[in-house]
């Protein structure tokens, strides 16, 4: 165990991550009444690192690019400041303006819906286009598409994990969170090596309604941690919308009694570039989208009525399987949806 009397600023913020991260309140409350790291340590009674590990977490922050921000330090994320359970200090991968911006939190189901899929990228695309940051949480499903579409937008986006900065969960999204630390943000409140344990993904949603204006709820199913996320915007008095779905939907009755509860309902982007009182951009024409010839050609093949993926293959003389990434495309791009009976249907 090291000396906390030796130890380095950086390396006393690292002590402080591991010891403090599930003590946030109580670790915070004492940053704001001045209490030094050092002595905070010594207060909570919580073993402190070795110094190899201490040494060995300084360099491998080093090498990931990422950086310490203690609570109260230059580039902490403004909205976090005034959380009475703010982390003490926050490992961050990536732009640390994006963190400063108005942001707009997306969540939903893992095991989402099509209908939810595509919902989710509609407004996360819209959402990135307008220059708003989309927060969600790097989950399978609707935290995925979510931040798919605002890169996919020429946008920013940030991931909040519930594991240490150094890992990826799950790790199937490592090369989205790449990407997303080139134009955004991955962070987190837990120490280097932390593995995503069940209990930390609560405490991980407070942070991901935290930095953002307004939370939206695609889909949830009766017990859901976007339920936990829509408590945490609540209590924080940030705006929360719920996305409709069908009462006979498992996706959707958590959602569905978000809204009977009184949360407002989300049935277009407008009604968040409301909230925030943030100008839109119009939708994208049919003409202003940049596809490639084969979406562009599936596309007009859509013009109509809509059709099942065999239909279209038909229709264009070509392979079912080579329709896959022009689908993909234009569904990112928001110019399609798939109905509830699969067949696709053009959006513009």
């Amino acid at each position: 165990m090291a000396d906390v009397r030796a130890l380095g600023e950086g390396q006393e913020w690292l002590a402080l991550q591991a010891a403090g991260a599930l003590r946030p309140r109580e670790c915070t409350d004492a940053l704001r009444a001045g209490v030094r790291p050092r002595d905070l340590l010594a207060r909570l009674g919580a073993r402190v690192p070795s110094e190899r590990w201490l040494r060995r977490g300084e360099q491998r922050l080093a090498q990931l690019g990422a950086v310490l921000l203690p609570w109260g330090s230059p580039g902490y994320p403004p909205p976090l400041v005034e959380l009475a359970d703010a982390p003490p200090v926050l490992a961050v991968r990536g732009d640390l303006d994006a963190l400063a911006q108005t942001s707009v939190a997306i969540v939903g189901s893992r095991a989402a819906s099509a209908y939810g899929i595509v919902v989710a990228r509609r407004v996360a695309g819209e959402l990135a286009s307008a220059g708003v940051v989309v927060v969600s949480g790097l989950a399978f499903g609707i935290d995925a598409a979510a931040h798919e579409a605002a890169l996919a937008a020429g946008g920013r986006t940030i991931a909040v994990q519930a594991c240490g900065i150094d890992r990826v969960y799950p790790a199937a999204h490592r090369e989205l969170a790449e990407r997303i630390v080139k134009s955004g943000a991955v962070v987190s409140e837990l120490a280097l090596g932390v593995a995503p344990l069940a209990a930390f993904f609560p405490l991980r949603n407070r942070l991901i309604s935290g930095l953002a204006r307004a939370l939206v709820v695609v889909e949830a199913r009766e017990r859901s941690g976007s339920l936990v996320t829509a408590r945490h915007a609540a209590d924080q008095g940030i705006d929360v919308f719920a996305v409709p779905g069908p009462i006979t939907g498992a996706h959707h009755v958590g959602t569905n009694r978000l809204l009977r509860d009184g949360v407002a309902p989300l049935l277009d982007s407008e009604d968040v570039f409301s909230a925030l009182a943030w100008p839109s951009t119009p939708r994208r024409t049919r003409a202003q989208l940049s596809l490639s010839d084969s979406a562009r050609n599936l596309l007009d093949a859509l013009r109509g009525e809509p059709a099942s993926g065999d239909d279209l293959a038909r229709r264009l003389g070509a392979d079912p399987a080579a329709l896959a990434p022009p689908l993909v495309e234009l569904e990112l791009a928001g110019a399609i949806a798939r109905d509830r009976d699969g067949r696709w249907r053009a959006l513009l």
